[in-house]
Order: structure tokens, then sequence, then C-alpha cells
């Protein structure tokens, strides 16, 4: 692989990786790449960016190497994150969106069927986070309210619509996947 192509893939890993990128990682990601090269590839990165004075660098943390914001420019951050704050969701609250992005238009009682507890704190949440509205009732004794996610879930999680979500099959190959991802990192 050209040398522009192995500079490129690294910054594209570690613009995508959430916690610091691993040489180890790097190089099963690369192949047959030795450390040193991978290693040498990521000064460079981290050179360019310090002297092009971009507002990304790129820092070694934690045993790993990860994008961060130039110190400089945290002022401008500050104001940013005044403006919008973005919460992370919880795990029920997770587990309750999928079940609502999968099963739309779907009942609080089907939810709570499927999760097997109260879903009535969860739902408001997400109610108030505008990730899931009541679109419409269901007609059935009670006439229940339906939900359904909204524009701001598919903006939330980057999709352009619901069709773009990943199809139910697909969850049982990537359970097999990180069973064997896990058993592989235990074993050495």
């Amino acid at each position: 692989m050209p040398e522009d192509n192995v500079k490129s893939v690294i910054e594209a890993l570690l613009f995508a990786s959430d916690k610091p990128l691993t040489i180890e990682q790097a190089r099963n990601v690369l192949g047959n790449l030795e450390a040193s090269e991978i290693r040498g590839v990521l000064e460079q990165l981290k050179a360019e960016y310090e002297e092009s004075n971009r507002g990304i660098r790129i820092t070694e943390i934690a045993g790993g190497f990860q994008m961060t914001t130039a110190p400089a420019f945290a002022v401008f951050l500050k104001k940013l994150f005044k403006q919008r704050h973005v919460d992370r969701l919880s795990k029920p609250g997770l587990e309750t969106l999928a079940i609502v992005a999968y099963k739309q238009p779907v009942t609080k009682l089907e939810i709570e069927l499927l999760r097997n507890v109260n879903v009535d704190g969860v739902l408001s949440n997400l109610l108030d986070k505008n990730l899931v509205r009541i679109s419409g009732r269901k007609k059935a004794p009670g006439r229940p309210y339906v939900f359904g996610t909204t524009k701001q879930f598919l903006e939330y999680f980057g999709l352009k619509s619901l069709e773009e979500l990943p199809r139910m099959e697909d969850f049982s190959s990537l359970v097999e996947k990180t069973e064997e991802t896990d058993d592989a990192k235990r074993a050495a």
C-alpha cells in the first residue's frame, strides 16, 4: 500500500476511534506493517497537524494515539458546548429506543412486554430528548398511544432514513464476531 494511503487509513482510524488507537490495533487493521512504520506515520501526522496550526492535534494518550482539539481553541469549544448539551443515552434508554425504532409504531405495553420492566421514565426521557414521538393511537381497546422515532433520532445516529438501520439478521452475525474477538483476546 502506498505511504499516502497508509497515512490516510491511519488518519481515518484515529478520527473514527472513540478511544486511543494503539499501534497494535492499527497493525491488525493494516496487516503486514511493522510497529515502527506505523509509529513513524503517526509521528508524521502529528507533526503535520502541529506545523499547519490546525485545530486538531494527534496526542499520545494511555498507550495509544487520539485526535484531540488544540488547547488554544478551548475557549471556542466551551462556547459551543454551552449552547449544545448532548446527553448520552443510558442502556435502558438505548434498549427502549431500539425497540421503538424496529417495531414502530409500538405501544408502551408492547415495549414493556419486550423489556419486562416499566418504561414510563425511560419513554418520558426519550420524548423529552425528541428521539421518540407519539405518532398516533392504536385501534385497540383503550386506544393507547403508539410511538415512533423522530428526525432528531436519525440525526443522533447519523442515518439518512430508517432503511439504514442494521437489519435484525445482521445482529446475530455481529454477536458471533464479537464473541470470537473476545475469545481470541482471552486466549492471547
